[in-house]
């Protein structure tokens, strides 16, 4: 039998103390960032403090845009001390999706990724939703609490950018969620936050990019070198799908001491997760949805494998490996 809502919120609060500083540890996007505030909403005056903490750094205009327009405080991974806190969660993830949150022993995890390994005991996992914002707008309802504006906008944004307008990986549970939110949300904070998609200093990769592009039965493949921030890579990834006849879109790049790969697809019969898992599990972090998915292996693992230094041998190897 299905667990129903006020169950699940009920032992979510069980989770917690009074006494508990607990830091909500996120990979900020819209999706993560409207959830993470929505989790804090739900603990206010329940806990000590709640902070949300993120690990990546924050880059793509459209989540500077959020953070600036919903006026929502987020701390860095290295610059807070995490000694202090003594309760853990962990929203639109998982621990072993990436180093950072491996080092953390959570209380409670709630996602919409398939589940990759053993969870704590208040773990919420629904791989079928298209957004993290959607459970938590469930939360929200089931606590009785009506969202801010601000916080409804954030969720709708969130729901919005992981469903891509409800193009894939959407449930009626969505959309339920999403109409929910439309009349308390500020549609013109809105407009702004997803009009906020690139800016001039991401415009010379575009251009590498297109030169860079190699076309092979409908998919593009794109090797962009080392990068400063991932986030160019979901974005071009994102903006290859839109071209006629494209199926697949798997752009690569160098980030720091990790090989990043974003998958993209149309979503027919076909299931990027699986792709990532099944090509890049065994060497690093990954997975995803059928139309979308991440991989991130460190460099230090593809020694012996390929001379990642080599732009053009990487670029082959990801294709061909891929490919088989």
């Amino acid at each position: 039998m299905p667990t129903s809502a006020a169950e699940k919120l009920r032992r979510l609060y069980a989770c917690f103390a009074a006494e508990d500083r607990v830091a909500i540890l996120i990979n900020a996007d819209p999706d993560a960032i409207s959830s993470a505030m929505a989790l804090k909403r739900l603990l206010w005056r329940r806990v000590a403090k709640a902070v949300i903490v993120h690990i990546n750094e924050i880059k793509r205009p459209d989540n500077l845009a959020m953070i600036r327009l919903v006026k929502v405080e987020l701390s860095h991974i290295e610059r807070i001390d995490m000694q202090p806190f003594s309760a853990f969660a962990l929203l639109d993830s998982q621990p072993d999706h990436n180093p950072l949150f491996e080092q953390f022993a959570y209380r409670v995890v709630i996602d919409h990724h398939p589940q990759t390994q053993d969870l704590p005991p208040f773990a919420d996992i629904r791989p079928d939703y298209g957004a993290t914002a959607s459970i938590m707008t469930e939360y929200l309802r089931a606590a009785k609490i009506e969202p801010s504006a601000r916080l409804a906008t954030a969720l709708f944004c969130g729901i919005k950018t992981d469903t891509h307008n409800f193009e894939q990986n959407a449930l009626i549970e969505d959309v339920r969620a999403f109409q929910y939110l439309f009349p308390r949300s500020n549609i013109h904070l809105a407009h702004k936050i997803e009009q906020s998609e690139i800016t001039f200093d991401f415009l010379p990769t575009y251009r590498l990019a297109i030169e860079r592009m190699t076309q092979s039965k409908g998919r593009i493949y794109v090797h962009l070198g080392p990068v400063t921030s991932p986030d160019i890579c979901v974005l071009i990834a994102d903006f290859f799908m839109k071209v006629h006849d494209v199926t697949w879109s798997i752009v690569s790049a160098i980030y720091g001491k990790d090989l990043i790969v974003i998958l993209r697809n149309d979503g027919i019969r076909k299931n990027a997760g699986k792709v990532a898992e099944r090509v890049f599990g065994k060497t690093g972090s990954a997975g995803g949805h059928e139309s979308a998915a991440r991989a991130e292996i460190p460099v230090n693992n593809l020694e012996g494998i390929i001379d990642t230094k080599d732009e053009k041998k990487l670029s082959r190897w990801i294709i061909q490996t891929i490919e088989k």
